[in-house]
């Protein structure tokens, strides 16, 4: 197959990279000259496992171009997948302007019959839209489709390669049938190719990634009523978790959701749901749950110092939003930081993959260590806020060594409090009953 992707953020990037992967000849095309000038020389502008080899191996063979020219790209291809952005407004709405920008330049560039897919998260009714956008700049045959994206950030190769399944919005037998064709080499296990309209296909994606988020949000506020009333959340969650009903998937407590989809997503169906006068109590709570989370972290922070922070120096371990990624969307990390610098502190960061990315957006405000042992060194208190493996063992000998006091702030439950409190440790964590701990330490 022939195929265009138009973007080269996340999703465009490992969708044209894996399409190339399954033998297909793929452009990724990009408006922005420095990425494509360097995607080209094998740099990567994103950091996720197994992407920069793919691209490196798909580039040489061949069947992976990188270029900023659209027109002969959509020429050379029977099927073009917009993969642009779609910012958030401040009132939650999906900002399209980059998704029908693209659209008019396919219909524009377009000699013969195309399949153009919306491989952007887009709210239900943007195929209609692209369709007639398309439709009144050509009399060029085409098909909309809509093909939405279920990649978890630090495993979107994985994801891609071998996925649950496909979901396939389709109003046209044609273009059903050339998207199952480029999905197939996907799918030999057996899992399925799903086949709906394309406004159902819309829905699916923001249900989904919904569904999850509200999954995380109840966890936490089940860990905050477990902190209140003397219950373990661990315990908890394992009781809940083995019921297959349930599962175990997204039931952590911690610091709450953030990246590019769960806080846009939510955000997004809710605006929809009130764009209908339709009640959405559910999504609105998982929305608040999420960023209250946040809050209440920093206030076990405020309260251990008397609210007073102001000259404290504190070792941060972990930028990203999540681990295996150096994505800093709506990370946790931000608001952290923020608030603590707001109230006179000063922070010592480190992260292993995310540091570029939070000089960039955080800049010089706070300092940033080569190692997590240098960010600890003479430290008031330890906070972790992102779950990296190298996170999960350290030498406690060395770190109760290098604080200034024995305090860590767990936003993410990676120690055992019983183990720490026989350590020297003051440790405070999600869900843990607050007396017990506190007796403990």
């Amino acid at each position: 197959m022939k195929i265009c992707v138009i973007g080269t953020g996340y999703v465009g990037l490992v969708a044209g990279t894996c399409l190339a992967e399954m033998g297909n000849n793929v452009i990724c095309v990009d408006n922005n000259e420095q990425k494509i000038k360097e995607l080209t020389h094998g740099k990567v502008p994103i950091y996720e496992p197994g992407l920069e080899e793919l691209i490196t191996s798909n580039t040489r063979e061949g069947r992976l171009l990188f270029s900023t020219d659209l027109e002969p790209a959509v020429k050379n291809s029977l099927i073009c997948f917009i993969a642009v952005g779609t910012p958030q407004g401040d009132d939650g709405s999906c900002d399209l302007q980059y998704v029908y920008k693209v659209a008019g330049s396919i219909a524009r560039s377009m000699d013969d019959y195309k399949v153009i897919v919306n491989k952007s998260t887009v709210p239900v009714g943007t195929g209609e839209k692209v369709r007639e956008h398309i439709k009144s700049i050509t009399s060029r045959e085409f098909d909309v489709v809509s093909n939405p994206e279920f990649l978890k950030q630090g495993a979107a190769v994985d994801d891609f390669l071998k996925p649950d399944r496909i979901i396939i919005g389709s109003d046209s037998q044609r273009a059903t049938e050339i998207m199952r064709e480029v999905y197939s080499p996907f799918l030999r296990t057996g899992n399925p190719i799903i086949i709906m309209d394309v406004k159902s296909a819309e829905m699916a994606k923001y249900a989904a990634n919904s569904f999850l988020a509200a999954k995380i949000s109840f966890i936490n506020e089940l860990a905050n009523i477990c902190e209140k009333i003397g219950a373990d959340i661990e315990q908890v969650r394992t009781g809940m978790s083995t019921d297959k009903r349930i599962g175990s998937q997204f039931l952590f407590p911690g610091l709450g959701y953030g990246g590019s989809c769960f806080p846009k997503d939510v955000k997004a169906l809710i605006k929809v749901a009130q764009d209908n006068y339709i009640p959405c109590s559910m999504l609105k709570a998982a929305d608040e749950i999420n960023y209250m989370q946040r809050n209440l972290f920093i206030d076990k922070i405020l309260r251990h110092f008397n609210d007073d922070v102001n000259g404290k120096t504190f070792a941060l371990w972990g930028l990203a939003f999540k681990p295996r990624t150096n994505d800093m969307r709506e990370a946790p990390a931000i608001t952290i930081i923020e608030s603590l610098l707001a109230r006179g502190a000063k922070i010592r960061a480190y992260d292993p993959k995310a540091m570029d990315e939070a000089k960039r957006i955080i800049k010089d405000r706070i300092s940033y260590a080569i190692n997590s042992y240098d960010a600890i060194e003479g430290a008031d208190a330890l906070i972790l806020a992102t779950e990296w493996n190298e996170f999960r063992r350290p030498d406690f000998d060395k770190l109760k060594k290098s604080l200034k006091k024995p305090v860590i702030f767990d936003g993410r439950n990676q120690y055992d409090p019983q183990r720490m409190q026989e350590r020297g440790f003051d440790y405070i964590c999600v869900g843990k009953p607050i007396q017990k701990v506190l007796l403990e330490v």
